[in-house]
């Protein structure tokens, strides 16, 4: 089989460049086994803000144009319902921070996304005394199932294979990349934290930070929007939510903790006034670089050979643009942005 490019993982990067592949009529196949699962565990909120210090996330505008467009475009192929707004709402801890939050709704780029208007606790099983603050142009994406019923969509038109990869069996020619009984002009690799087997790649700093959230059940709660606090609650529908998540850089294993649950819950009980029960709890580990910028680019050694990957916590927001900026840059010998590109390491790759 003859394809112009071979796809291993299929998270978010991997469906944000497959899509742009099928936008410019290229083929291709998916190498996907499932052992990732950053993606389909994230929250799925869509924000432009960093809610800690208020301001605003790298490139937020842009990324937020560009992303809003494509995951509607997705929504429409699919035939699905998978994008919608969701009001993000910052709970304040005190009089300084609305005070903090006020002076950044005056600066430039913010401005656009911090409402100046306080929003007053009307929810009584939350405590908020010092009541809220909005964020404009927020979402949510249903990721788990625009992957699920993506992959469903690639099967059907024979585009996926899920399996393994194993690297032993790549033969890079001139011009092309020979996997199994495949042939390729390229080869992307967008398999998140599973880059640290690629021996292509794992040269590169991508270190990994697992995320964990609690899935609760609250009849109580009712809430409309998610809420920022030193957890998010997210609405799930039927009175479930999901909280977190964790940020943990040491442990790089798959599996649930308790130890995780514990801090979600006692985080959590700090301002939740109404009583809740957990009922699942899942686990994934972001692909986070050193200086918080995506790995994207191409090998050194071999031209027909690209990464995708590094999107971190923010990769509903960024997947979309920099896919776009790869494939510019692999079809057309558009540059990659210094800040993105591979190459800042000054090692192979």
């Amino acid at each position: 089989m003859n394809v112009d490019y071979i796809i291993v993982g299929f998270g978010l990067s991997g469906l944000s460049f497959v899509e742009q592949l099928e936008k410019n009529g290229k083929s291709f196949m998916v190498y996907e086994d499932s052992s990732q699962t950053s993606s389909r565990v994230a929250g799925g909120i869509y924000n432009p803000v960093v809610l800690k210090r208020f301001t605003l996330a790298w490139q937020a505008s842009e990324q937020l144009r560009v992303a809003v467009s494509f995951y509607k475009d997705v929504e429409d192929k699919l035939c699905k319902k998978l994008v919608e707004d969701l009001p993000v709402l910052r709970r304040f801890n005190s009089v300084e921070e609305q005070n903090n939050w006020f002076e950044s709704c005056g600066n430039l780029g913010l401005n656009e996304f911090l409402s100046s208007e306080l929003v007053r606790s009307k929810n009584t099983a939350i405590d908020a005394p010092f009541h809220y603050g909005k964020v404009k142009h927020t979402g949510k994406i249903d990721i788990n199932n625009m992957l699920f019923f993506y992959s469903e969509y690639l099967h059907k038109n024979n585009k996926i294979i899920k399996d393994s990869f194993d690297y032993d069996k790549i033969e890079v020619k001139e011009g092309l990349v020979c996997y199994k009984n495949i042939v390729s002009k390229h080869i992307v690799f967008t398999e998140g934290f599973g880059m640290k087997n690629n021996p292509f790649f794992n040269h590169l700093p991508l270190q990994g930070n697992k995320g964990e959230y609690i899935i609760i059940k609250s009849e109580a709660l009712q809430l409309k929007e998610a809420i920022k606090s030193s957890v998010f609650i997210i609405p799930l529908g039927q009175d479930m939510y999901k909280v977190g998540a964790t940020y943990n850089n040491e442990d790089k294993t798959s599996g649930k903790t308790l130890h995780a649950k514990e801090e979600l819950q006692k985080k959590l009980e700090r301002f939740l006034k109404v009583p809740y029960s957990v009922v699942d709890q899942v686990a994934g580990i972001r692909p986070t670089v050193k200086d918080r910028k995506p790995l994207i680019g191409t090998h050194t050694d071999y031209q027909n050979i690209h990464i995708l990957n590094g999107l971190g916590s923010r990769g509903i927001l960024i997947g979309p643009t920099v896919a776009k900026k790869l494939y510019d840059h692999i079809e057309n010998g558009v540059l990659l942005d210094k800040d993105i590109d591979i190459k800042r390491f000054n090692i192979l790759g």
